[in-house]
């Protein structure tokens, strides 16, 4: 039985400072370690617990085994859920929807969950990592939050992003509604457990890893530690650039307007394969994963290492055209006055997927549409006229990339601003406090490139007189797709070693992850090739380190690579 205590809210606490670790000529101080506690009267949350603008729905206790994560049952919590800043909007009323987990037995950490997409859906704030999780924030002892970021699915409807004409609800979901819930969601800590917090995080992957980066400058004060997963974190480009690769991949259709033909799963596989010929064993083992992604980029050419159809296209070749358009496409599109719209991508072995096929052939027709057209765009596209396919198949790349940084009387903020993290590379506030960083990123994910956080990741280090891995350390996912998939061992857990490194002052090394064979807990990825263990294991290096064969021993066990 739980034993009550005063629900009256008590002031969140300062952090406490250590003595730290030095990092270049600067000493950041070391936070202090949580402590937990036990929680109170779950259903009095429901009426006794208030806050500015916000509304509670419910509080109800959840018995252990209620949820199941990896298999494993998630332990009895109280889940409340509720909104804040309902009002009248355009297409309908709006509010940001949220839950909140309260383990019975806390640790004395919040965790915020930053969800990915459009968002638009409160989905259960588990705090789920890596792909095929087996263990979560929730799991972990951590109070979590999930929100829908201030729009609901009506107003996010397949196909249709309607939120996006109303300004308000595009600052929510570009970076406000992170910084209105989080005060909130510590006050509903405080008053479940008898105090605030001790520490901090927030966390998520793709449009989620966005949210963690934005939160990381435009709230270094309110977190502590930030988790990073494939993050699209210039969104608006990234899309924009999607679209204009699925207009290249159209022209090389061998049937009108399927994309999917233009670059083919047998065409795909074979550029994978011809990718591991030349660039597998630079890590020391030929165990079809590429570790050493920077020196296959210099390995590596599609015109001479993959061979050229003499005739029609059977699978076994690529076109003259196919290579010129391909090899533009991963050098980084173009837009008409030549400058790159995006990143580049590196040349890796997880082309030949599903995963990948979808989010270059299917996305961009339907869900980048969206965004760009009617989100990021000023002023939208009129959503009783827009046909994403229409938009994605023949819209003016240019005029997309115009209107993403426009504003007008009513659209003060641009897609650019809203989406995007201001000053990107100065996270001084956040180093200066003792927060840390943890970013991870999968070498084939198809919509936002690797190549685009690492650029990022040597800029905060330029910043930082040359190195900031005092503070944050960036993790490629070798073969990995969008957040999880690919060739790869994508099943983790990084928010361990962030804490550990938060609070204890343990700065992260190798991180082992697991490949998604058959019989996996946390669910197969069906792309973990057959000659793999199912349960094949591998350390994730941080950069610039890379995974190397030791020279003997199994190579699906970890143990038998080090980070160099």
């Amino acid at each position: 039985m739980r034993t009550p205590h005063p629900l009256a809210l008590v002031p969140l606490a300062a952090a406490a400072l250590l003595g730290g670790c030095a990092g270049g000529d600067a000493v950041i101080p070391r936070l202090a370690a949580a402590s937990g506690a036990s929680l109170g009267s779950c259903a009095s949350l429901a009426t006794a617990f208030s806050f500015a603008n916000t509304s509670i729905t419910s509080a109800v206790d959840v018995p252990a085994g209620t949820l199941t994560l990896g298999g494993q049952p998630v332990p009895e919590h109280c889940l409340v859920t509720g909104t804040m800043d309902s009002r009248a909007g355009l297409n309908g009323g709006y509010a940001i929807g949220f839950e909140v987990r309260l383990p019975d037995n806390w640790n004395g950490r919040f965790y915020y969950q930053a969800n990915g997409g459009a968002d638009g859906n409160v989905v259960p704030a588990q705090g789920a990592l890596g792909g095929g999780p087996v263990t979560g924030a929730l799991m972990q002892g951590f109070a979590v939050l999930s929100s829908d970021a201030g729009h609901n699915a009506a107003q996010n409807a397949p196909g249709s992003a309607n939120f996006g004409n109303d300004p308000q609800a595009r600052l929510d979901y570009g970076y406000q509604a992170v910084g209105k819930l989080t005060p909130m969601a510590k006050s509903l800590i405080a008053a479940g457990y008898g105090k605030a917090p001790d520490r901090s995080y927030i966390g998520g992957c793709s449009n989620g890893g966005r949210h963690t980066m934005v939160a990381a400058s435009r709230y270094a004060d309110q977190f502590d530690g930030y988790l990073v997963g494939d993050p699209g974190f210039h969104l608006p480009r990234a899309a924009t650039a999607n679209i204009a690769g699925y207009q290249q991949y159209l022209t090389l259709a061998s049937t009108a307007g399927n994309a999917a033909t233009g670059f083919t799963q047998a065409e795909r596989t074979l550029v994978s394969n011809a990718v591991l010929a030349k660039c597998d064993a630079l890590d020391g083992a030929t165990d079809g994963l590429v570790q050493d992604t920077a020196a296959c980029q210099a390995a590596f050419d599609i015109n001479r290492d993959v061979p050229t159809c003499s005739g029609s296209r059977d699978g076994t070749c690529l076109s003259s055209a196919q290579k010129t358009v391909i090899g533009q496409l991963f050098a980084g599109v173009k837009a008409g006055d030549g400058s790159k719209i995006y990143a580049s991508w590196p040349v890796d072995a997880g082309l030949g997927t599903n995963g990948w096929s979808f989010w270059k052939f299917t996305v961009p027709a339907i869900l980048d549409s969206m965004a760009v057209g009617e989100i990021f765009q000023t002023p939208p596209e009129d959503p009783t006229t827009f046909v994403g396919p229409t938009f994605a198949a023949t819209g003016s790349v240019d005029q997309m990339l115009a209107r993403i940084m426009a504003t007008n009387a009513t659209f003060t903020e641009s897609g650019w601003s809203f989406m995007v993290p201001p000053n990107e590379t100065d996270l001084s506030a956040l180093k200066n406090r003792g927060a840390k960083m943890m970013l991870y990123h999968g070498t084939s994910d198809p919509i936002f490139s690797y190549n685009d956080t690492l650029a990022w990741y040597q800029g905060l280090a330029q910043a930082n007189d040359g190195d900031a891995t005092n503070f944050a350390r960036l993790y490629s996912i070798p073969g990995m797709n969008h957040c999880s998939g690919g060739p790869a061992t994508d099943q983790f857990d990084m928010l361990s070693q962030l804490v550990a490194w938060v609070e204890q002052g343990q700065a992260p090394g190798a991180v082992i992850a697991t490949a998604r064979g058959a019989g996996n807990p946390g669910g197969v990825n069906a792309d973990v090739p057959a000659t793999w263990s199912p349960n094949r294991t591998r350390p994730l290096c941080p950069y610039p380190q890379v995974a190397r064969y030791k020279g003997s021993g199994s190579l699906d066990e970890a143990v038998n690579f080090a980070c160099q």
